[in-house]
């Protein structure tokens, strides 16, 4: 079995405007990366189009279909201080989750070991009935919520390590003990959720960081907090929210991570996705935005995911 990379050009078609953090170049630094030689036994493959019964596993349908109304025929429309529509928008979001959809039902068909979604616009911020922090639709929730309609997976684990913590996961599956949700994430900082006393039904488990927290912090945490939890958990499946900002050099936030330090927590979680389910993994790009380290920490995940 090998390492499946699903992207598609049309997740470049969503434009942010000038000057925003989530851009199209984004994607471009990682799929050049991802282009090299050490990654000539990576499986490149498009993604596919979500559909809007698909994506209504994890969103009120009348939110849907009015996110995909919204879409403006030019120009931008703003659904927040952050969250822009542009007219590739609709086509990029139904690729984004398409791709973690596709990424499950290659993992569980056994046609794949791991999968990594190389897709935008991200989102782990996105609610049930609402889009922020730049995303639309939650990819991982819907690949999660798809695991278990299509493939009967009675228990999911989504870790996210993404520098802001996924309000919008959290919101989803808070009171769902079906799916574990565990998040590393900076705090203080947008959004403002993800406290340790954040429980859920006992399937939530938050470890935020204070400002400036380097790479021995962040591992102490996982070890502490999020490995043990999907130890107990016993999933069979493990969704990771894959996001890069926690990169010393990242502009959004304040987190002092090194390239390595993603490598690492991908070889525990896949670890871990051996001993409960087989080696079955999938993650979905989230946030990352100085490009070089967005670039390289994107490489260190991938080629901790192929050496698996």
């Amino acid at each position: 079995m090998t390492t499946v990379l699903l992207t598609h050009a049309d997740c470049a078609g969503h434009d942010t405007g000038p000057g925003h953090p989530e851009r199209a170049q984004r994607l471009r630094v990682i799929l050049e990366a991802l282009s090299g030689p050490e990654f000539s036994t990576l499986v490149w493959q498009e993604a596919p189009l979500a559909d809007t019964e698909e994506i209504a596993l994890a969103h009120d349908r009348e939110y849907v279909t009015e996110i995909l109304a919204r879409i403006p025929a030019r120009g931008h429309l703003s659904l927040d201080g952050d969250t822009l529509l542009s007219p590739g928008s609709g086509q990029a979001a139904l690729r984004s989750a398409g791709a973690a959809i596709a990424a499950v039902d290659l993992v569980m068909a056994g046609k794949a070991n791991n999968v990594f979604c190389a897709v935008r616009p991200p989102g782990h911020h996105a609610e049930r009935d609402m889009a922020m922090g730049f995303c639309l639709f939650n990819n991982v929730a819907i690949a999660a919520r798809h695991a278990q309609a299509r493939h009967s997976v009675p228990r999911v684990a989504i870790v996210d390590f993404d520098v802001h913590h996924g309000n919008g996961t959290q919101h989803i599956f808070a009171a769902d003990a079906s799916v574990l949700y565990a998040s590393t994430h900076q705090m203080p900082l947008y959004p403002g959720t993800g406290a340790r006393s954040e429980h859920g039904v006992g399937n939530i488990f938050n470890a935020p960081l204070p400002p400036f927290a380097d790479g021995g912090a962040f591992r102490d945490a996982v070890e502490e907090v999020v490995l043990p939890a999907i130890d107990r958990f016993q999933p069979g499946l493990i969704i990771v929210s894959a996001g890069f900002d926690a990169h010393r050099a990242d502009p959004l936030a304040s987190l002092e991570l090194e390239t390595e330090d993603f490598g690492w927590v991908t070889e525990r979680l896949i670890a871990l996705a051996k001993r409960h389910c087989a080696g079955r993994l999938i993650s979905s790009l989230e946030g990352g935005y100085d490009l070089d380290a967005l670039a390289e920490s994107a490489s260190a995940h991938v080629l901790a995911l192929m050496a698996a």
